[in-house]
């Protein structure tokens, strides 16, 4: 497998899937900027790749520009004004349900997330590029057909038992009652309607107008507690992110509701234990980012949830003195003993850097595979699941409430390196995305790889992730036997997986050095490559 990483000057994309990176691209030749060239890429990888993501999600955006702050989009939906602990009760649910029509109780918001994207591109880089141009390769993906990928077929036959009498599911993602066999023509009418009606009436009738009544509708009809006035209410937001103070540069990701603080928390950790005296890919290196990640993982289950409910600042916890404080906590030859709950996910991420050095990274999901599995019967919307990782637990952090933000496995991250290089990346795979992301960005940055091979070699995760139930620490097989030995001499309970298994996630990152020449890996684990010129 390659670990050469594909070098451009002009303008560079990446994502998961091949179609979505060349949409992106194109943008960029035909002159467009990042944003631009995400909000393209975003809508053809929500036809071409709906296992993972689609219309019916959320997304969060980091945005560089040169000379700027770094700012993000927070495009995460919020629960209904009728979810409550007391709906699901009156059901007689001890808790919310994973599939159907009560596990889609927050707002879309990936459609708000394209339209304030595109809204500040035209503000602060005066662009020009209409949304029926942005749109265009994703209505002909969806009316004509799309190659379906073999991961959207395994992905189908292995959730099919428990999403086949979903609503709307089959007659959308099903052929004679069956997954659609890869390599197959999939044809999405009622997508391709749905985003024609959004060129013709602009993005926010998504939530103030005939397409809006139309999803109120529905969801009212399947039962649902998402009602029109939800959609009405809702707004993507621009934020700050979180920053980490690096020895190599400033990191920067998602504030909460995401767990982007906790990706930080991870390369704060390592970098206070000296990662950069070890060598790269040893044991030492594994055992000290999956000892950083556990770390990691207690202050976030303590603490992040949406921040209006939060008992601390989120930049805190990156303080010089807490992250200090977790790395003298791990011990370099011993594993603590791990057995906590995860979470889940499946997800896109997508990278972008356009010829004026402006960057973007962005991940857009729908939660759980296929989200909450219901389809809508007039726009062919799936919606996300993404509110039944709330509690219906009084004593629970991430308690639902009416309005209330979801916690979020979702983290896009980027960094401004010392020696004038920005960054982009990030991956799929719920509790996966932030151990991924030092593994990407250590290998890179760090041990000074190639971005192409910091993100083909093998990787670890701990926990779970999507299509995974198992706490174990899991390490594809390509990794050297001596080291998965020492590992368990540690203490580490080991699983090991296929040697290119899709569990570890689809990463992906560009690096733009200081002289412009721009260096981009993509994930061989997916279906994706890097397009520049």
């Amino acid at each position: 497998m390659t670990a050469n990483s594909t070098y451009a000057k002009h303008g560079m994309f990446v994502a998961p899937h091949a179609a979505a990176a060349e949409s992106g691209c194109a943008v960029l030749r035909e002159g467009g900027n990042a944003l631009e060239a995400m909000v393209a890429a975003a809508a053809t990888i929500s036809v071409v790749y709906p296992h993972m993501n689609g219309i019916g999600g959320d997304s969060f955006w980091l945005i560089h520009e040169p000379d700027r702050d770094v700012i993000t989009i927070d495009a995460c939906g919020r629960a209904a004004a009728h979810a409550s602990v007391g709906f699901y009760r009156d059901r007689n649910l001890s808790a919310i349900p994973s599939r159907g029509a009560l596990a889609a109780n927050t707002v879309a918001s990936t459609v708000s997330g394209w339209a304030l994207a595109m809204d500040y591109a035209k503000q602060q880089w005066a662009a020009r590029m209409p949304v029926s141009r942005l749109l265009d390769d994703a209505i002909t993906y969806a009316e004509q057909g799309m190659v379906v990928t073999q991961s959207q077929t395994r992905c189908t036959a292995a959730k099919l038992a428990e999403l086949v009498n979903v609503p709307g599911f089959a007659e959308r993602f099903l052929v004679n009652g069956q997954a659609p066999a890869g390599g197959s023509i999939l044809k999405q009418p009622r997508i391709g309607a749905t985003l024609r009606q959004l060129v013709k009436n602009g993005l926010n009738d998504f939530y103030d107008g005939e397409l809006a009544r139309s999803i109120a509708g529905d969801l009212a009809a399947l039962g649902s507690p998402v009602a029109l006035a939800d959609l009405e209410g809702h707004a993507a937001e621009l934020r700050a992110p979180v920053v980490l103070k690096h020895s190599l540069g400033t990191l920067y990701n998602m504030a909460p509701p995401t767990q982007g603080t906790i990706s930080l928390m991870i390369l704060g950790i390592l970098d206070r234990l000296g990662l950069g005296n070890v060598a790269a890919d040893s044991a030492d290196h594994v055992h000290l980012a999956v000892e950083a990640t556990k770390q990691a993982f207690l202050v976030r289950d303590r603490f992040v949830t949406d921040p209006a409910y939060m008992t601390v600042e989120p930049q805190q916890l990156l303080d010089d003195a807490a992250l200090a404080g977790q790395a003298s906590a791990i011990e370099r030859t011993r594993a603590l003993p791990w057995g906590v709950q995860a979470k889940r996910g499946d997800t896109v991420w997508m990278g972008a850097i356009d010829s004026a050095g402006r960057a973007v990274s962005m991940i857009q999901s729908i939660y759980h595979e296929f989200g909450s599995g219901i389809v809508l019967n007039g726009s062919g919307i799936n919606w996300q699941n993404r509110g039944c990782s709330f509690s219906l637990d009084e004593r629970a952090l991430n308690l639902l409430k009416p309005r209330r933000k979801p916690f979020h496995t979702l983290n896009p991250a980027l960094a401004r390196l010392r020696d004038g290089r920005v960054i982009v990346y990030g991956t799929m795979g719920g509790d996966g995305q932030p151990q991924t992301q030092s593994a990407v960005f250590t290998r890179y940055a760090v041990f000074g790889q190639n971005m192409q091979q910091a993100i083909s070699a093998p990787r670890w995760l701990l926990g779970r992730t999507w299509g995974q139930a198992s706490d174990t620490l899991k390490l594809e097989s390509r990794f050297d036997p001596a080291l998965i030995d020492e590992l368990k001499r540690r203490g580490h309970d080991v699983e090991v997986l296929q040697a290119w298994d899709e569990t570890m996630g689809h990463a992906g990152g560009i690096a733009r050095h200081a002289d412009g020449t721009l260096e981009a890996g993509f994930d061989p684990r997916s279906d994706g490559t890097a397009a520049g010129f």
